[in-house]
């Protein structure tokens, strides 16, 4: 006889195959290991329009102030010669470094703030953020060269490989097109002036740089698409998993019947315990058994101590004579005790008459009244 697992022929391994939807347990997990469904397509592309249309309607004031930028400095090469041919003022040199690098850090300021403010945004649209620091922990499966090797040669891999040639192959598109259009252009940049060239220059560029913008949005959003769908793929559980998260969150349902059980017998071995200290117990008279107490000192009215059917029923009888308790045949009175109130309660007020009936009864019997 061979001994052999069936789980080795499952497709995703013990548990079978992936079918069910990731829980809301799972998808935390994931979140707080970093794994979300993003693309970073969508960042790309709302950053990339941003900075062009930022560059088309402040095109003017960039070239204005790099060109009083180079001019200043041209202006002020004298100033940083020294008395001998070659030589160099390093400090007044370097002020004037200093100065153009600042200017030139002033005037690219809007440009950084329009990025990272719909870098933000983009990121913030897509996963609202959640701060945790287990993405950033060393894990020694990330130097294991055989995972190495799984994420190189991953369909993920194959994905992004064909994504990158679609965008480069788009993109080279976009710019031929574009200087094809713009050739005229091209060709008259040596007869304009510097400024002029400068603007049709930047005029060009902002113009293929929105065309690029625009199908990089389109990418962007397939690209978010693919991700939503990868990733919910990617979180599916087998039905194992779910049973076994289940088990974990709410306990092993085995073990909390087991426990439910454990519960009731101490509860019946109470409720046994009390029967002694009845006055009367009401049988139906085979199915139902109910011990009534009626204490002034302890409640109001008369008390529930102890109820039971069949098997229980016949149990409480039979402490009940041992006890000699009296036992009396109600069989309506029996069954809405027994339905309707609970051990430890007092009896409702719409039954008090048929109870003060059968304690009346029994009081008489034993000499009490």
């Amino acid at each position: 006889m061979i001994l052999f697992d069936l789980q080795y022929f499952a497709k995703e391994g013990p548990g079978g195959e992936k079918t069910e939807d990731a829980t809301a347990k799972k998808l935390d997990d994931a979140r707080k290991e970093g794994q979300v469904a993003k693309s970073k397509e969508v960042q790309n592309a709302v950053t990339l329009i941003g900075l062009f249309l930022t560059l088309k309607f402040s095109i003017g004031f960039v070239m204005e102030n790099f060109m009083g930028m180079f001019q200043n400095f041209y202006n002020r090469i004298p100033e940083i010669q020294g008395l001998t041919a070659g030589e160099i003022k390093m400090g007044t040199f370097q002020l004037l470094l200093r100065g153009m690098m600042l200017r030139t850090l002033l005037v690219m300021a809007p440009f950084l703030l329009v990025g990272l403010v719909l870098s933000f945004l983009a990121d913030y649209a897509q996963i609202p953020w959640k701060v945790t620091g287990k993405p950033l922990q060393p894990k020694l499966s990330k130097l294991n060269p055989l995972n190495g090797f799984k994420r190189i040669f991953s369909m993920q891999s194959v994905v992004e490989l064909l994504k990158s040639i679609l965008k480069i192959g788009l993109i080279a598109f976009f710019v031929y097109r574009t200087m094809k259009d713009q050739a005229n252009v091209i060709y008259l940049l040596f007869q304009m002036s510097l400024w002029d060239g400068i603007v049709a220059s930047g005029n060009m560029a902002v113009s293929l740089g929105l065309r690029i913008s625009i199908l990089y949005i389109l990418i962007a959003v397939l690209d978010f698409a693919y991700q939503k769908h990868k990733f919910k793929e990617d979180m599916k559980m087998t039905k194992q998993e779910v049973k076994d998260e289940y088990k974990e969150a709410e306990g092993d349902p085995q073990i909390k019947g087991q426990q439910r059980q454990r519960m009731r017998d101490a509860s019946r071995r109470r409720m046994m315990q009390d029967i002694p200290k009845a006055d009367v117990v009401i049988t139906n008279p085979t199915h139902f058994a109910v011990a009534i107490r009626y204490d002034t000192d302890v409640a109001p009215s008369p008390t529930v101590l102890a109820k039971g059917q069949d098997y229980l029923a016949a149990r409480i009888k039979e402490i009940a004579k041992e006890n000699r308790i009296e036992i009396v045949e109600n069989k309506p009175l029996a069954r809405m005790l027994y339905h309707n109130v609970e051990i430890g309660e007092q009896v409702p007020p719409e039954l008090y008459e048929a109870v003060a009936q059968v304690l009346a009864y029994v009081y008489h019997i034993q000499g009490k009244i």
